[in-house]
């Protein structure tokens, strides 16, 4: 277990905190990342952060500074800690990033003003991080990663733990496994996420805007398509009646279910019923049933 870290007596902020902020997951991870960790990153922030997810990294280069991007680029909001004094930007080729984060959210310091990014510093950073978020999702992470420390105090912090899973030949991708062996969820896209929040959180989700691409119709080889198909009924079904007719466990219908909903495929009505919807919110640029991974390397190569 790590050495506990004392609270910090305050947070210097600049930008806005707002009470939405609070429904926010961490993105971390290398770095050195690779081209794959870097479009993962900034595909799994731009998806949580288009459906309200407020998205918190550590505006470091490679896979911070894609979580940022992705979370600005979808029109969300992003919190950015620092391991240095509010006024000292680091690196400096972020400071353009920085303007952009404290006008769509917040940069957050625990050090006085004038305190260099010192590497002491980013234990007690990463402390601040996982304790702003729900949960903390590792991409891209090397056997040493500071990005492994934060998740080492997310879980010391009662959030939970995720891993984007990496070859197994690929030293980037050794701590996000290891993660996993010691029982972190496994993510492949943004609903891996979401279904493990508590329901309150859930249904304070929104649905992207329709400048963001939606999901399209789900594959009846998904548990999104298994569902609504059960769903095109005239009868509304209850939650427990889905879950009985064995085509996914639990677990899975429930995801499925919040995901249909976000997308607009699928309707709650009171008492966990549920009925098919027209259609989604808002007609998708391309057809993206494909997982974030497959998405990122086929737009990213």
């Amino acid at each position: 277990m790590l050495a506990p870290i004392a609270a910090p007596p305050s947070l210097e902020v600049r930008g806005e905190l707002t009470t939405d902020d609070a429904l926010a997951i961490a993105v971390v991870g290398s770095r050195s990342a690779t081209p794959y960790g870097l479009a993962v990153a900034e595909t799994l922030a731009a998806d949580l952060a288009a459906r309200g997810v407020t998205i918190v990294s550590g505006l470091a280069r490679g896979i911070d500074t894609a979580a940022h991007r992705g979370a600005l680029e979808a029109g969300g909001r992003t919190i950015a800690v620092l391991g240095s004094g509010i006024d000292v930007i680091y690196p400096a080729d972020n400071r353009g990033l920085a303007r952009e984060i404290e006008g769509r959210g917040a940069l957050v310091s625990q050090f006085a003003r004038g305190t260099a990014p010192r590497p002491w510093n980013f234990p007690a950073r990463n402390r601040i991080l996982a304790a702003l978020a729900l949960g903390v999702v590792v991409v891209e992470a090397g056997e040493r990663s500071g990005a492994l420390i934060t998740a080492g105090f997310a879980a010391d912090l009662g959030r939970e733990v995720f891993a984007v899973p990496g070859k197994i030949t690929d030293a980037m991708s050794q701590g996000a496994l290891r993660l996993l062996q010691d029982g972190a969820k496994l993510v492949r896209d943004w609903t891996d996420v979401v279904q493990e929040l508590p329901e309150h959180w859930r249904r304070a989700l929104r649905a992207p805007s329709t400048s963001f691409r939606a999901l399209s119709q789900p594959s009846d080889r998904t548990p999104e398509g298994r569902v609504l198909a059960l769903l095109a009924t005239d009868e509304p079904r209850q939650i427990d009646e889905l879950i009985g007719r064995g085509i996914a466990d639990a677990s899975q219908i429930s995801a499925a279910l919040v995901a249909l909903e976000i997308a607009g495929w699928a309707r709650q009505l009171p008492g966990q019923r549920w009925v098919a919807a027209r259609g989604p919110v808002a007609p998708p640029a391309e057809a993206p049933e494909a997982t974030m991974a497959h998405r990122a390397r086929r737009e990213h190569g």
